[in-house]
């Protein structure tokens, strides 16, 4: 069933606490700060403290980017491009963006369920659909639509070399991307080759493992703080953003900077 747009509402505003805090003090200060906001699935979401090590990339974003530069996190657990728009999920972040702010967008994981009629998609077909929905409504109200091919999970082959689990649609994503002239952060192949540098069982430190689960989609603190570094410097490589709105591309972010918070009802 979908969600009402008061239920939709509540969540994204309880996802996304550093962009409407920064958005304050803009507004209090005469100065709008340009907002990035993410849709996209679990691998980018906001973790609450019951999900604790689980961290999404979207998480760690913020401590690449410059205070001028706040981060609205709309990606949720379990969506697909087609039961975001479904959920009226893509009509929330469409309300509140503003023309100079960024939209990107992320999805595939579950564009794949193809046993799932509500999220699977068809690469080439209605997977584009669904995405020029983000590009055109993105670029209806001046904003710019940016999109990443979806994050790789932890597998490898017998021989030790990483393999892509994505199917068809990083490739449907990069041609949409081409055809519409949409900035392509490339996430799939920059991940893909970050899991083969570090191998089989340096990956296990970036992914959520733990006494109780072996987890090879989903994130902990510095898989997700090594993909967000990835996010923040294909946005400067593709000039979405400027030198002075990144930060610490180079630095060590420490685990102890992502927190939980407890989830509202």
């Amino acid at each position: 069933m979908s969600l009402t747009r008061r239920q939709v509402t509540t969540a994204a505003l309880a996802a996304a606490p550093l962009a409407l805090a920064a958005t304050g003090t803009a507004q209090a200060s005469g100065r709008r700060n340009r907002t990035l906001y993410i849709a996209g699935d679990s691998t980018a979401a906001q973790k609450y403290s019951d999900a604790a090590p689980e961290t999404g990339w979207g998480m760690a974003l913020p401590f690449f980017l410059h205070k001028d530069r706040p981060v609205a996190n709309h990606a949720v657990n379990g969506r697909s491009s087609k039961s975001f728009v479904d959920e009226g999920r893509l009509d929330v972040v469409l309300s509140a963006i503003r023309p100079g702010d960024f939209l990107l967008v992320q999805f595939a994981h579950n564009d794949e369920k193809t046993t799932d009629p509500t999220r699977y998609t068809e690469p080439w077909t209605t997977y584009q659909d669904y995405l020029r929905l983000y590009i055109e409504g993105a670029r209806a109200r001046g904003a710019r639509p940016v999109l990443a091919t979806a994050v790789e999970r932890r597998r490898f082959d017998a021989s030790g070399n990483a393999v892509p689990s994505h199917g068809d649609y990083p490739a449907a994503m990069r041609a949409l991307a081409e055809e519409e002239r949409v900035a392509l952060l490339d996430l799939q192949a920059l991940s893909l080759a970050l899991w083969q540098k570090l191998g089989v069982e340096e990956t296990k430190k970036y992914f959520n493992w733990t006494a109780t689960e072996q987890d090879n989609t989903h994130f902990n603190p510095p898989g997700a703080i090594a993909v967000a570094r990835l996010v923040a410097a294909e946005l400067l490589h593709h000039r979405v953003l400027a030198p002075q709105d990144v930060r610490r591309l180079d630095a060590e972010i420490p685990e102890s900077w992502i927190t939980w918070p407890t989830a509202t009802a």
